[in-house]
C-alpha cells in the first residue's frame, strides 16, 4: 500500500504541479479517516497548507488511480486466463497510463458477441486475410478461389474476399496507431452537427436555436452541449458528431496502404470499411463522452459555485421573525418565530383578492408584531410576494423593523419533506413553509442544509449532467460551508451538525439526543460522553464545534482542542489568563509565534491560533445588507425599455446572469452586458445574492423574457 500511494502520489504531483511529499501525506491523512476540511485547516503543516480545492483534486485523482489499477488487473487476469499473455503485452498494460490506454491494449482480447470477423473466421478465412494484408503482388481473387467451400458456407470469391475483408478491418479498428491517430483527429476537428428531427420541429420548438447549427465540439460553451444532448435525448434533434470522413480515410490509408496493386484495393476497402462501420461509431461515442463530461464539469462547477454563495450569504442574525408565506386565494400564512427559530404562533391573513380582507389583515400583523416583540419581517418572493410586501410596507407600527423579501426556492420541497414532518408533525406544509422562509433570513446556511441542493434552483442543466458526480460536488461545497462558518454545538438542528467534519446523520442524531436527555453542552469535552463518539471523531469535529456560552473561552472558539496547552503556554508566558489574552490585543500582540512552535504544530497552525484569538468564532459570511425593490414596479407588464431598476443576482450560469427584479419573472444580464470588458466568465463580475443595478433592454411579455444589462446601468458588478 505505501508503495503504491507513493507511486500515486508521484503521478499526481506531477499532474496538479505539488511535491510528492504534500500528495503522500495527504492520501495517508485522508486513508486514515481525515476529512478536506480538517485536513485544510488543522493539519497544514503535513499538507504543506493546501486549500481545500487542492485536497479535494488529490481525493478524486486518487480514486481515480485507484480504479485504473483495479481495471488493470482485472485485463491482465483476463488475458491469462485466454492464455495469450505475453511478456510484450503485460508490460505494456502495465506502463498503460489511462483508462483509454488500457481499453485499446484490451480490445483484441475482449470477449466478443459474434461479428462479422468472427464469423469469417469461423469460415477459415484468416489465412486469407493475412495474404491479403501483405500486400504482395499477387492476385486476390485467385487467392480466394482457395477458400470457396460451400459446406464453410463460402459460395463465391467473392464471399471470401468479402469475409476476409471484414477480418482485416477487425484488424485496423484494433490497432492502437490506428486508435490513436483517429483518436487525435476527433479531438482536433470533430464537428457536432444538430438538425430537426423531421415533423417535429413545431413540437421540439424549445430547441429551435439548434435546428441548423454546426460547431467545434470540444470549443462549443457547456449549456449549449447539454442542451443539444438533451434535444437528441427527447427526440427533437438529430446530431452527428465527426471530422470529415474522407480526412479520416486518407490517415488510415497512410498508415495502412503499402503498395499499388490489387490486394491493397481489397485493403483500402477494408479500412473504408473499418473507418464507417467500427472505427467512427466508437469514436463519436467516445468524443461524445468526453464532450459530456467536459460540459458536465463545467455546469457542476457553476451549481457548485452559486450553491456556495447561496449558502454563504449574509444571515440577519437571531431576530424575533415574522414569517410570511404569500398567496392569493389562499391566503398568506404567518408564522412568529423567537431568536433561535422556533415557531411560537401561527395563522393565516387574506389581504389578496379574491377575498381583499385589508383591514382585518392589517391589525392581525400589527398585533402578532407587538405580541412577539418582532425585529424583522420575513417575505417569500414567490406568489403575491411584491403584493404582500407593498402591503406590509404601508402599514406602521410600533417599533422600529425591517421587512426583506427572500428567495423562497426549495422551500415547498422542505415543506414536504421527512425532516419538516419530523420537526412540525402538527402543522401542514404551508406553514411549515413559512417557518422554513423565516429561518432562512435568519441563518441561511443552517436552514438550506435540510434541503437536498438540487432543489434550490441555482443550477445550469443540472437534472442533464453525471447525477452522481453533481451530488458528489454539492454535499461536498455544503459540507466546506458548514464548517468553515462553524456550528453552535446546542442550537444546531440535526441535518446541519450531519455536516460536521467527522459526524454523519447517525452522530447527529446522538449529540441531538444527548442534548435532549442531559441539557446543554458545557464543553466540548463533554462530547465524549455521546454514544459512538470516539477519540478519532472527536479529532476531527471538535474544532468546528463551537459552544457560545461554553465556560472555558477556548470552547467558543475555532481552536482545536488540541492546541488548547499551547494557548495555555501563551498565556503562562505573559502571566495572564486564555481570557485575558483573547480580550487584549496587546498582550497577543507580545507573543513571538516562532517560541511555541512543536512537533506537530508549525508556523502556520500558530499564526492561526493567534487570528482566531484576535476574533474568537466569528462568523466569515458578509454583514447583512438591507434591499428593496422599486415600489412602483410589480409585473412584468410595468416595466419600459431603459428603466433603471435594483435587482439580486438569482442564478448565475455560463452565458450570464439571470437577476430578480420584483415582477416575478427573473431577467437575463447576457455576459455580453455585465462590464465594459470582455468577460469569460460570469462569476469573475457578480455573485449569487449580490444586490445590482441594471437596466431595462428588452420585455418580451408573451414569453415572459426580461433582457437586462448592468454596464448600461453603470453596474460592473464586483467591487
Amino acid at each position: 500500500m505505501i508503495e503504491q500511494n507513493t507511486q500515486f502520489a508521484e503521478t499526481i504531483a506531477r499532474e496538479l504541479h505539488l511535491q510528492p511529499w504534500q500528495v503522500f501525506n495527504t492520501i495517508k491523512l485522508m486513508d486514515g479517516g481525515a476529512t478536506i476540511p480538517f485536513m485544510a485547516r488543522y493539519r497544514k503543516e503535513m499538507s504543506g497548507s493546501l486549500d481545500e480545492v487542492q485536497l479535494s483534486e488529490i481525493r478524486d485523482r486518487h480514486q481515480q488511480l485507484i480504479e485504473i489499477e483495479k481495471r488493470r488487473e482485472y485485463i491482465l487476469e483476463s488475458i491469462r486466463e485466454q492464455e495469450k499473455l505475453t511478456p510484450e503485452l503485460e508490460k505494456l498494460i502495465i506502463a498503460a497510463r489511462t483508462l483509454t490506454e488500457l481499453e485499446d491494449l484490451y480490445l483484441p482480447y475482449k470477449p466478443k458477441r459474434k461479428t462479422r470477423a468472427t464469423i469469417a473466421r469461423e469460415k477459415g478465412l484468416e489465412p486469407l486475410a493475412g495474404v491479403i494484408m501483405t500486400q504482395e503482388p499477387i492476385d486476390p481473387e485467385e487467392e480466394a478461389e482457395a477458400f470457396v467451400d460451400s459446406e464453410k458456407a463460402v459460395n463465391t470469391v467473392e464471399e471470401a474476399l468479402s469475409g476476409a475483408r471484414d477480418i482485416i478491418a477487425e484488424w485496423v479498428n484494433e490497432n492502437l496507431a490506428a486508435r490513436e491517430r483517429i483518436r487525435n483527429l476527433f479531438t482536433r476537428e470533430a464537428i457536432i452537427t444538430s438538425r430537426p428531427v423531421k415533423g417535429k420541429e413545431l413540437e421540439g420548438i424549445n430547441y429551435q436555436n439548434y435546428y441548423d447549427t454546426n460547431e467545434h465540439l470540444l470549443r462549443a460553451p457547456s449549456h449549449r452541449i447539454l442542451a443539444m444532448f438533451r434535444g437528441e435525448e427527447e427526440g427533437f434533434l438529430r446530431l452527428t458528431v465527426e471530422p470529415s470522413a474522407e480526412k479520416a480515410v486518407f490517415e488510415l490509408n497512410r498508415l495502412f496502404l503499402k503498395g499499388n496493386n490489387k490486394a491493397t484495393e481489397q485493403v483500402g476497402m477494408a479500412v473504408k470499411d473499418a473507418y464507417k462501420r467500427l472505427l467512427q461509431p466508437s469514436m463519436e461515442t467516445e468524443i461524445r463522452q468526453v464532450a459530456k463530461e467536459k460540459a458536465d464539469e463545467e455546469a457542476i462547477r457553476v451549481f457548485a459555485g452559486n450553491l456556495r454563495q447561496l449558502l454563504m450569504a449574509a444571515p440577519l442574525g437571531q431576530k424575533n421573525v415574522l414569517a410570511i408565506d404569500p398567496g392569493f386565494r389562499t391566503g398568506c400564512k404567518l408564522a412568529c418565530l423567537d431568536r433561535q427559530g422556533r415557531l411560537l404562533h401561527n395563522e393565516t391573513i387574506y389581504p389578496h383578492p379574491p377575498q381583499s380582507e385589508v383591514k382585518e389583515a392589517a391589525a392581525k400583523v400589527k398585533n402578532l408584531v407587538s405580541a412577539y416583540a418582532i425585529e424583522a419581517i420575513a417575505i417569500g418572493n414567490g406568489t403575491a410576494g411584491r403584493e404582500t410586501e407593498n402591503f406590509i410596507r404601508r402599514l406602521s407600527f410600533d417599533r422600529p423593523l425591517v421587512s426583506i423579501m427572500v428567495n423562497e426556492s426549495g422551500a415547498s420541497v422542505y415543506s414536504a419533506s421527512a425532516v419538516a414532518r419530523e420537526e412540525f408533525p402538527d402543522y401542514d406544509v404551508t406553514v411549515r413553509g413559512a417557518v422554513s422562509i423565516g429561518r432562512r433570513l435568519m441563518d441561511p446556511l443552517a436552514e438550506l442544509v435540510k434541503i437536498d441542493p438540487k432543489s434550490i434552483g441555482v443550477g445550469q442543466y443540472q437534472h442533464d449532467v453525471n447525477q452522481q458526480a453533481l451530488q458528489h460536488s454539492l454535499e461536498d461545497t455544503v459540507i466546506s460551508c458548514v464548517n468553515q462558518v462553524g456550528v453552535e454545538l446546542n442550537t444546531a438542528s440535526k441535518q446541519l451538525l450531519s455536516y460536521v467534519s467527522g459526524l454523519g446523520p447517525a452522530l447527529a442524531g446522538n449529540i441531538v439526543e444527548y442534548r435532549n436527555k442531559n441539557g446543554a453542552f458545557r464543553s466540548r469535552q463533554e462530547l465524549m460522553g455521546v454514544k459512538r463518539f470516539g477519540d478519532k471523531t472527536f479529532e476531527q469535529a471538535a474544532g468546528f464545534l463551537r459552544i457560545s456560552d461554553a465556560e472555558y473561552p477556548l470552547d467558543r472558539s475555532a481552536v482545536h482542542p488540541e492546541s488548547y496547552p499551547i494557548v495555555e503556554r501563551m498565556a503562562a508566558s505573559l502571566g495572564c489568563t486564555v481570557a485575558d489574552l483573547i480580550a487584549k490585543e496587546e498582550l497577543r500582540s507580545k507573543i513571538k509565534p516562532e517560541k511555541f512552535v512543536t512537533e506537530t504544530a508549525g508556523l502556520p497552525t500558530i499564526n492561526d491560533i493567534l487570528s482566531e484569538l484576535a476574533k474568537p468564532g466569528r462568523d466569515p459570511r458578509e454583514q447583512f445588507d438591507l434591499f428593496e425593490f422599486d415600489n412602483s414596479i410589480n409585473t412584468i407588464e410595468d416595466l419600459k425599455i431603459g428603466m433603471i431598476l435594483n435587482g439580486i443576482v438569482t442564478n448565475i450560469t455560463a452565458f450570464g446572469a439571470f437577476v430578480d427584479i420584483g415582477v416575478h419573472q427573473d431577467g437575463l444580464v447576457h455576459v455580453s452586458q455585465m462590464a465594459n470588458r470582455f468577460v469569460r466568465d460570469p462569476n469573475e463580475v457578480v455573485k449569487l445574492t449580490q444586490k445590482v443595478k441594471v437596466k431595462v433592454m428588452e420585455v418580451d411579455v408573451a414569453r415572459k423574457r426580461i433582457s437586462l444589462s448592468m454596464k448600461e446601468a453603470g453596474d460592473q458588478g464586483k467591487r
